[in-house]
């Protein structure tokens, strides 16, 4: 498996060059030149640290990886162990992530093909990390009786989906503020895996009265 890049003092420049060259004209059409000026650095700099566009791709796509794994262990531990509210707080990471400026998030969803096999391989293992966060959140809800989807992995496929598309569509000067796209989300996440909160043991005994 390929090992994290090598991320040397001031890669920041580079990596957000990069970023802003392959949203801007697309992978295939950034040229290595073009990332080394606007990072302000030699061309042989930037070849010391990386190969070429492909590493740069890699980098970037790693990073983003960092990102959205810290961003999803931040949200969990600022809940408890209930399944609506760890989905809810899942799903609020993803749509954060997806929401954000248009760079790594972007380039995982459209240009992860140009990864070479092992490079494509490390990023789909951490994806599939990402991914068994919320299996394993939709799981533990079936079997407590809180979600009632009798297809749990087709629940959890449109759920991730739905939150992945928003990178395509979504602005932040557009007409949608963030925290009420976020309730959205949790909301359509909720019906889609058919949340039924647990009633109180006493509301249970007065109703059945």
């Amino acid at each position: 498996m390929t090992a994290a890049p090598l991320r040397p003092p001031g890669h920041e420049a580079l990596l957000a060059a990069a970023r802003v060259e392959f949203a801007e004209r697309g992978y295939g059409s950034a040229s290595i030149r073009d990332i080394a000026h606007r990072a302000a650095v030699s061309l042989s700099a930037l070849y010391h640290y990386y190969g070429g566009k492909q590493e740069l791709l890699y980098a970037l796509l790693d990073e983003g990886m960092d990102v959205y794994d810290q961003a999803c262990d931040d949200a969990l531990a600022g809940v408890g162990d209930d399944p609506a509210e760890r989905l809810a707080a899942l799903v609020e990471a993803l749509v954060r992530f997806r929401s954000g400026p248009r760079g790594s998030s972007q380039l995982e969803l459209t240009e992860g093909r140009s990864l070479n096999p092992e490079q494509h391989a490390a990023l789909r293992a951490r994806q599939a990390t990402a991914t068994d966060r919320f299996r394993e959140v939709i799981a533990d809800g079936v079997t407590q009786g809180l979600f009632r989807t009798p297809e749990p992995d087709d629940a959890r496929r449109m759920i991730i989906a739905a939150c992945n598309a928003i990178a395509q569509w979504y602005r932040p000067e557009g007409r949608t503020p963030l925290p009420e796209l976020i309730d959205r989300y949790v909301g359509l996440a909720l019906t889609v895996v058919e949340y039924r909160p647990r009633v109180p043991t006493r509301n249970r005994a007065v109703s059945s009265r």
